[in-house]
């Protein structure tokens, strides 16, 4: 395992904790049991990367490595002895995500450079990774995915962390601090982008009113 591999791949189990710890914060705030929340994490946590890895056709991660099946039930548990002020968990929930996102938009990335897809898919493939889990834990919590929320960016930070990973690694100047500053702006626009309420533009500068 090469520098790139190594740090990839200790990304990808902390993004899976920070992802996981999201779903289990959406299932508290809307009244989910323990098991629910576990499955949600799960579900926030793993389905970007197994989306990744069905992909690029190589045995997921997350049914091959037992390891990538403790960062949920680790987040579900600590979820359920100290979040318990509900008033604050959107808050939280928005950290916690903005981290999952950045760092699963590296670990996408690289592996798909990996296996030897071309620059512009390897940052589609971080893209999906980044996004994946995300939108399955909005969809199946009857949420209005962030995804498509025209009030907030999501998709975009994603894309651009994938970016500068696609060049990090062709150029060989990946290491674990390009990595971490390339994870740390990637954050940083998410929750910028959360907090001061940017978004892109709509669909049409004029959106229909049709009935």
């Amino acid at each position: 395992m090469d520098t790139a591999s190594h740090i990839a791949l200790a990304a990808d189990l902390l993004g899976v904790f920070f992802f996981a710890v999201s779903g289990s914060l959406l299932a508290a705030r809307k009244g989910f049991d323990i098991v629910g929340s576990l499955l949600l994490a799960s579900l926030a946590s793993l389905g970007g990367g197994v989306a990744r890895d069905l992909i690029i056709d190589v045995p997921p991660a997350a049914f091959t490595d037992p390891a990538y099946l403790l960062p949920p039930l680790l987040a579900t548990v600590l979820v359920y002895f100290v979040f318990s002020g509900v008033e604050r968990v959107k808050r939280v929930l928005v950290v916690f995500d903005a981290a999952g996102l950045a760092l699963f938009c590296i670990t996408g990335t690289i592996k798909a450079l990996e296996v030897g897809l071309n620059p512009v898919s390897a940052v589609l493939l971080g893209v999906t990774t980044a996004v994946g889990g995300g939108l399955l834990r909005d969809v199946v919590a009857n949420e209005i995915p962030q995804l498509f929320d025209p009030r907030d960016i999501y998709a975009l930070p994603a894309m651009l962390g994938a970016v500068i990973v696609t060049v990090l690694y062709l150029t060989d100047s990946f290491t674990l601090v390009t990595g971490t500053i390339a994870a740390s702006l990637v954050f940083s626009f998410r929750v910028l982008a959360w907090r001061y309420g940017w978004h892109a533009p709509l669909a049409a500068r004029s959106p229909a009113t049709q009935k």
